[in-house]
């Protein structure tokens, strides 16, 4: 914008320079009325006088004998000169200079030239600044990116193996072809790179670009669409015409979902502008033209969404996943944030990897940002365990609320919230050890119980799960059976009991009264951003027989939990008291309160705690976040399982 307006301010200039240059004016003095000039001149005290036109300028003496400039408009007086003349004036006279057609053309015409390139701008501004302007609205927007564009290396992307392996064999095809064609083997025409939101999908095409010898063009799904039909269909042939002339030669196409998207669901029928473009790109992928030399490389974390035409074998041959990391996966992509971070010795890679079950690929990249933040905020010079301890729960749970003043009860009442989920989880043995509880408020939470499993979970069994419902009836059971009281603090924990005994019961054919039967359908809500159950297409009885199930699973659940609380209720009260004054215990200290001795007292900011949030399979590693801070209605801030 900046640049727009500089240049139309010199091209302003310029003009205003030359109108100058052929309009040299004449030198000016005192303005003076023409029949004080006439007197003057009578008098005989004008000295010289230059005419041109009807304007006369020169000097004259006053009555002290001093020069002065004049400049006067005299009428269309054909004597003048010869007066002028009589009285001895040294006359001289200017010839009318003509101005250049082309420069008047420029003056009269400026403004609408003006009002013109300010429209062009405009025009400009609105196609998003096009190639070409705006005779280039239908060019392709794709980026042909070199060797020196933000080069990244497949020794920068870590925990996707099978994924590098499978774009290592195309880069080595485009390398070298003669290797795969002996045996009749033919160049893949796209590969699509799948999996969830920041495992690196994006990361790993910008690794294909620096490791591959050939052009590589990139591009995003959105740049297709515009308002007007045909637009996309338009950039979608220039694309692969300037691929053509590069090939051999890949280009990648970034959240391919944008113009992708299954064809038949819109309100324009085959009108429809993201339609036409998807026509076109399977044309162009695998129509009548062959594109022999050009592979596409596509992203999308909705794989889900796309039309089934885009997926064939001939357009995208093969589907990359590109997952979640696993616990060596989640070490290696540390190891890579961590090169630039000046780490303490007393950071051990391996432990905070296992306590990061779940986390993706960006968020591990963020835990390593924030650990380096918070080293910063304490002028440290290099990062600590505690620094990545706190980054990890800031992470999780959000940012500690120390300023939130708690009354005694709200406190006492939490602190037995969190020491019943504790003391049950700590007395079965199918449960997730106990890592860390806290009563220090975050995000709109009072309370936490973080549990981390040994080990990745990718299957659970029922009796895991069993003790899952038992834990989250823990929380209530600790208020009623010490303080007599119900608050809405255990309702995030009824809700997530309830759903997983539902399943239980309707999806995974863990009742013996159900069968080993699926009830109901699995249905993709995009707005939610997770699939639910709905019983649809069953009877009044069954859906009520599935209910009575469900509640007997969840009673017997909680009446297992409540004789643990009611035969450890010594030592419920012990973890509860230490809650209270120290508001935060690891599992060390979790041991050694319920013994009744006093924990070692290790400030937050050194502790050794860890955990994490689940694998993408429910359920696993849980973090119970206690009452919401929001008395007047069901507590929804007690997340259970993260994904």
């Amino acid at each position: 914008m900046g640049k727009n307006i500089l240049l139309w301010v010199v091209i302003g200039l310029t003009m205003m320079s030359l109108f100058n240059m052929f309009s040299a004016p004449l030198v000016k003095g005192d303005r003076m009325p023409y029949s004080t000039f006439v007197e003057k001149v009578n008098q005989g005290m004008v000295e010289t006088a230059t005419i041109k036109d009807n304007r006369v300028v020169g000097q004259y003496r006053d009555s002290s004998g001093e020069l002065k400039s004049f400049d006067v408009t005299v009428p269309n007086d054909p004597n003048l000169s010869q007066r002028l003349l009589d009285q001895h004036v040294q006359v001289d006279v200017k010839e009318r200079e003509e101005v250049p057609f082309i420069i008047s053309v420029l003056i009269s015409w400026f403004p609408m030239l003006l009002l013109i390139a300010v429209w062009v701008f405009f025009m400009r501004q609105m196609q998003g600044g096009g190639k070409g302007g705006a005779m280039g609205f239908g060019k392709s927007k794709a980026k042909l990116l070199n060797e020196n564009t933000a080069r990244v290396t497949f020794e920068d992307v870590a925990g996707c193996d099978e994924a590098k392996q499978e774009v290592t064999e195309v880069i080595e095809f485009l390398r070298e072809p003669s290797k795969f064609t002996r045996l009749g083997g033919k160049i893949p025409k796209g590969m699509l790179l799948v999996g969830p939101p920041g495992t690196g999908k994006t990361l790993l095409a910008r690794a294909i670009a620096g490791e591959a010898e050939v052009p590589f063009f990139s591009i995003s799904g959105s740049d297709f669409v515009e308002m007007f039909v045909g637009v996309g269909a338009s950039r979608v042939r220039d694309m692969f015409e300037q691929a053509k002339k590069s090939a051999p030669c890949i280009v990648f196409v970034d959240e391919i979902d944008a113009m992708g998207r299954h064809r038949g669901a819109g309100i324009g029928g085959g009108n429809d502008e993201r339609e036409q473009t998807l026509n076109q790109m399977l044309v162009e992928m695998d129509g009548f033209e062959s594109n022999e030399g050009v592979i596409l490389v596509a992203a999308t974390n909705r794989p889900d969404v796309l039309d089934p035409a885009l997926l064939r074998p001939g357009r995208f041959d093969r589907q990359v996943v590109v997952p979640r990391p696993d616990l060596l996966g989640r070490e290696q992509i540390l190891k890579v944030h961590m090169r630039k971070v000046p780490l303490s010795g007393n950071v051990d890679v391996k432990e905070l990897a296992r306590g990061t079950p779940g986390f993706s690929g960006a968020d591990l990249a963020n835990l390593v940002n924030e650990a380096a933040l918070n080293a910063a905020r304490f002028d440290r010079d290099k990062v600590t365990r505690a620094d990545f301890e706190t980054a990890k729960d800031k992470v999780m749970m959000g940012t500690e609320r120390r300023s939130m003043i708690i009354s005694d009860d709200q406190k006492k009442t939490t602190a037995y919230h969190e020491a019943g989920h504790t003391l049950v989880a700590k007395y079965l043995k199918n449960a997730d050890p106990v890592h860390k509880v806290s009563i220090i408020p975050r995000g709109q939470a009072l309370g936490i119980t973080m549990q981390m499993p040994v080990e990745d979970r990718f299957n659970h069994d029922r009796e895991y799960l069993r003790d899952q419902i038992s834990i989250m009836m823990g929380g209530r059971l600790g208020e009623e059976l010490v303080l007599g009281q119900m608050t809405t603090g255990a309702s995030n924990d009824f809700e997530r009991a309830t759903q997983l005994a539902r399943n239980m019961v309707t999806q995974w054919g863990m009742s013996d009264e159900m069968g080993p039967m699926v009830y109901g359908e699995r249905e993709h809500e995009p707005f939610l951003g997770r699939e639910i159950t709905r019983q649809t297409n069953i009877s009044e009885e069954t859906a009520r027989k599935i209910d009575i199930v469900v509640r007997k699973l969840i009673e017997d659940n909680y009446a297992r939990a409540k004789n643990i609380l009611e035969e450890h209720m010594d030592q419920l009260h012990l973890l509860a008291n230490a809650l209270i004054k120290y508001e935060t215990l690891d599992t060390t200290d979790i041991d050694r309160a319920m013994e009744g001795k006093e924990p070692l007292l290790i400030k937050e900011s050194q502790s050794t705690t860890s955990t994490g949030p689940l694998p993408p399979e429910e359920p696993s590693a849980r973090v119970d976040i206690g009452q919401s801070n929001e008395q007047n209605k069901p507590s929804d801030s007690e997340a259970g399982q993260i994904n």
